[in-house]
């Protein structure tokens, strides 16, 4: 039989398992505006003024910045197309498309709870 020692010890290690990929996730969708950018996205492929336009708020900087930041992460796609001026796209990746579900329960999170807090 396990001592209470032994269980705790297995409590805090099945802790840690799960923080770190949690903490992974965070790392790479971290702050305001990458979960706003990857929803535009996710609605079709758009250019950077199309995205700008649909995430409200961000600043033309912030957007580039974090394009780049998805793009490294292989959650979208960056397409130039030889025309002058060239043109540019953005389109989420199947790996992007994988957080449909996640996106999804997080928005239905947040209805629940703006209906509870403004009550």
């Amino acid at each position: 039989m396990a001592t209470a020692e032994e269980k705790n010890d297995k409590t805090k290690l099945a802790c840690i398992k799960l923080i770190m990929p949690v903490m992974d996730a965070l790392d790479v969708l971290n702050g305001r505006w990458k979960l706003p950018i990857i929803v535009s996205l996710s609605f079709g492929t758009k250019r950077f003024n199309q995205i700008s336009k649909e995430v409200n708020g961000i600043t033309d900087k912030m957007l580039s910045k974090e394009l780049k930041d998805l793009e490294i992460n292989q959650l979208i796609t960056r397409n130039v197309y030889d025309t002058f001026p060239p043109t540019v796209e953005y389109a989420i990746t199947k790996h992007g498309e994988s957080l449909h579900k996640v996106i999804t329960e997080l928005g239905l999170w947040g209805l629940s709870h703006r209906k509870k807090i403004l009550r």
